[in-house]
């Protein structure tokens, strides 16, 4: 596993503001996430620890992520399909380290809302060849050869590197996965937008393990999702409650629903609003986050 961490010692958690993605696919109004997006355009993509997220509390304000720490290993977004986004894929680490990239692109869905109906597609149908993906790429049938899957809200969903995959719309998913963009476009429903073919082709893997992941009780919260790049851990916090998160790697606590403080010895409370993400250094070894209302959030973190 790479390094990671941030580049300065006795930092309690901060809060960080989400940097939003317009895409064709998305949606103008975000509420009741977010009020203001800064944009006009349909926003797809609220990222909450990109590279360029600032922070907007405690001892760092005004910096960036990319600022704050030396390798921060896990892109958390949220994602607002409001039409079905491109059929793609992403590469694995091998395959992405062979272009010149620091690595490749596995990832997982939270399903945060669904509407009745709502469905992704998560890989090629039964016998589908990478001939057959290449014609129907040509002749717009490329839908046809993907598994669409029907999703409800809180289910995980594991996306392997190497899954040809797309999102209907309907849903709010929340997105935990590698650092790293790397994407190859196999069909967009004639958008006009650069398709990555050749690429595309030579990622994909025929089956994979994506799919749906079972949740698992554990001592005060609900395990989501474990693999070998992140996991997910999911708190629901009673009125007046609150939950012990340890911290075993570096991470952030996402907030859902309601609104959550997050406190650290000796260190500045910072308020955890829904559509928020809290990056909560190693050093701290561990957080208590409390809700005057009611609360949920997840804890997204590298093993």
């Amino acid at each position: 596993m790479e390094s990671k961490g941030l580049k300065r010692g006795g930092l309690g958690p901060f809060r960080l503001a989400p940097w939003f993605s317009a895409r064709p696919w998305g949606r103008l109004d975000l509420r009741p996430w977010y009020a203001v997006t800064g944009t006009t355009e349909p926003v797809g993509e609220a990222w909450l620890t990109g590279a360029q997220c600032v922070v907007e509390t405690g001892a760092l304000t005004g910096q960036t992520l990319a600022q704050a720490a030396a390798e921060f290993p896990l892109l958390v977004k949220l994602l607002f399909p409001n039409e079905k986004l491109s059929v793609q894929v992403h590469p694995d680490d091998a395959m992405a380290r062979a272009m010149g990239q620091p690595r490749g692109k596995t990832e997982c869905w939270y399903v945060v809302e669904a509407e009745a109906g709502a469905t992704i597609a998560l890989g090629l149908g039964e016998g589908v060849t990478a001939e057959a993906v290449r014609a129907a790429v040509v002749d717009g049938t490329l839908e046809e050869l993907l598994e669409w899957v029907p999703v409800e809200a809180g289910e995980m969903v594991f996306v392997d590197a190497g899954t040809v995959h797309a999102i209907g719309p309907g849903v709010v998913l929340l997105e935990t996965q590698q650092t790293s963009d790397a994407t190859f476009r196999l069909y967009d429903y004639g958008r006009g937008r650069e398709l990555h073919l050749e690429q595309g082709l030579r990622a994909m893997k025929m089956r994979t393990a994506a799919g749906k992941v079972r949740p698992r009780a554990m001592d005060g919260f609900i395990r989501l999702i474990e693999q070998r790049y992140f996991v997910v851990d999911r708190y629901d916090v009673a009125a007046g409650g609150d939950a012990v998160v340890p911290v075993e790697g570096a991470g952030c606590v996402v907030g859902l629903r309601g609104e959550a403080v997050v406190v650290s010895g000796g260190c500045e409370d910072v308020e955890l609003p829904m559509g928020r993400a809290v990056v909560v250094p190693v050093e701290c070894g561990a957080v208590r986050v409390r809700s005057e209302a009611g609360a949920s959030f997840v804890n997204c973190w590298a093993p």
